[in-house]
């Protein structure tokens, strides 16, 4: 059983367990220690961050933690996420280590660990890095302490990679942009990367405080995006999060295309160009029924995953797929990145209009969206709610009510005590009857049981 580390590394509320300096500093040993412990050379750690104003604080206490075991740590800033993956490699460095809670607010932040090939570290390593956090390691010898130093062009090596992901001399020239930055860690690249490829580039929400960090913008609030792709006659807008590792792109007409929309996209573009691999791709139980009906006419197959970029990957590797992704723009495109990369995500779409020589929406228009809805019911603590007989008894009355015709998928959140109740149907009629008759059940259920559970909807 896992104690600190979740599905995406240790994540928290900032000055609160497990997210304070002494855990980052204990953290920071107990790594540094199992990451050294099978090496022959003076090991090497990358640290990256988004804007949060604590990442200076848990980046300082890392950063000691790291050195009293003998690591020598690279500091690179403010970076996306996949620009430490990628830069994990370029610099040959044992690991790395992102500081971000992604998509959430800034009080919140996040410990996210990569091995020295780009992918998340093993299970096996996170446990026993677990166990030296309650079995602490002997400190270096003084003449063995790490070096800490900061790398000064690491942006600019993250934009040269992603500009190397497109086929050699292809540039944008003339097209309109808009690009959400979230005030993270994406505001001092995306503007350069998409002006340096020929595009009209207006940039928003770039000017990061520590404190504004997806505060009303990027990937979960793109509405301001999409009002100014109209306002300004854009080709197409991008709504980045906090860590720049998703995506939510629009049309010229601030119509929304999703995750879902983008597989379809990208998977359709790489099957034509002869480069798509595995004859499937790999989404989630989260994903809608319109992209598995549109891959079907396609001969293709959706493989769906647990919720969670890690379930993701391990599937996409499991399988050979090279295209996979989540319906929140979460999306891996394995033959170029080790993780989630919204920029590399908005320049294949790019790329996709123009070696079809079509807009956005014609691009998105074959595929067929359901109607689907996600309803929150907030817990007031964590139990493993699924394996309650009355529970299951419940969701599976409303499988049977959608004859084949629809889907339920319910799961526990994994970084918050919420159960997520999702439901999709082929019309909304029966979505509605259906799906609210089901949250007023769960919520009866977890009521008599000792569970407070309110519930909040919101369309997905």
């Amino acid at each position: 059983m896992r104690k600190y580390f979740g599905t995406d590394g240790v994540r928290g509320r900032v000055n609160q367990p497990p997210m304070t300096a002494e855990f980052a500093l204990a953290l920071g040993r107990a790594a540094g220690y199992v990451l050294t412990n099978h090496l022959s050379h003076t090991p090497h750690i990358l640290i990256g961050k988004d804007t949060r104003l604590s990442g200076y604080m848990i980046e300082s206490a890392l950063c000691a933690g790291l050195t009293s075991q003998g690591m020598n740590v690279l500091l690179v800033g403010p970076v996306p996420t996949p620009a430490v993956a990628y830069l994990t490699r370029s610099l040959r460095a044992d690991a790395g280590v992102m500081l971000s809670a992604s998509h959430n607010p800034a009080g919140d932040n996040g410990i996210k660990f990569f091995s020295a090939d780009g992918f998340k570290l093993p299970d096996e390593i996170e446990l026993e890095i677990e166990r030296r956090l309650d079995d602490p390691p002997p400190l270096a010898e003084p003449a063995c302490i790490g070096r800490a130093k900061r790398v000064d062009d690491a942006k600019g090596r993250y934009i040269e990679f992603l500009k190397a992901s497109l086929p050699r001399g292809v540039r944008f020239d003339g097209m309109k942009v808009v690009v959400d930055c979230a005030n993270g860690a994406a505001y001092g690249v995306a503007p350069q990367l998409f002006s340096e490829l020929g595009c009209k580039v207006t940039s928003i929400f770039d000017h990061p405080d520590g404190l504004n960090i997806n505060a009303g913008c990027g990937s979960t609030s793109p509405e301001a995006m999409f009002e100014i792709v109209r306002e300004t006659g854009a080709d197409i807008g991008f709504a980045l999060d906090g860590d720049a590792d998703r995506l939510i792109a629009c049309d010229a007409h601030g119509n929304m295309i999703d995750g879902d929309r983008m597989i379809a996209i990208l998977a359709e573009h790489a099957l034509n160009e002869g480069k798509l691999q595995g004859g499937a791709v790999v989404a989630t139980t989260m994903s809608n029924m319109g992209l598995e009906r549109y891959l079907e006419r396609r001969r293709l197959a959706l493989l769906r995953a647990d919720v969670g970029d890690r379930y993701v990957l391990e599937m996409m590797r499991q399988r050979g797929c090279n295209i996979g992704g989540e319906q929140s723009g979460h999306m891996i495109l394995l033959d170029y990145n080790t993780t989630g990369d919204g920029l590399l995500t908005a320049l294949q779409l790019m790329c996709a209009m123009s070696d079809q020589d079509k807009p956005l929406e014609q691009l998105a228009a074959d595929m067929e969206v359901f109607p689907q809805q996600l309803w929150n019911l907030e817990l007031d603590r964590r139990w493993d709610v699924l394996s309650d007989l009355d529970v299951r008894k419940a969701i599976k009355q409303a499988e049977d009510s959608l004859k084949g015709k629809g889907r339920v998928n319910v799961r526990m959140s994994g970084t918050e005590p919420k159960l997520r109740v999702m439901v999709e149907a082929e019309s909304e009629t029966l979505l509605k009857s259906v799906g609210e008759q089901l949250v007023d059940d769960l919520a009866s259920l977890l009521r008599a049981k000792g569970s407070e559970a309110g519930s909040c909807a919101r369309r997905a």
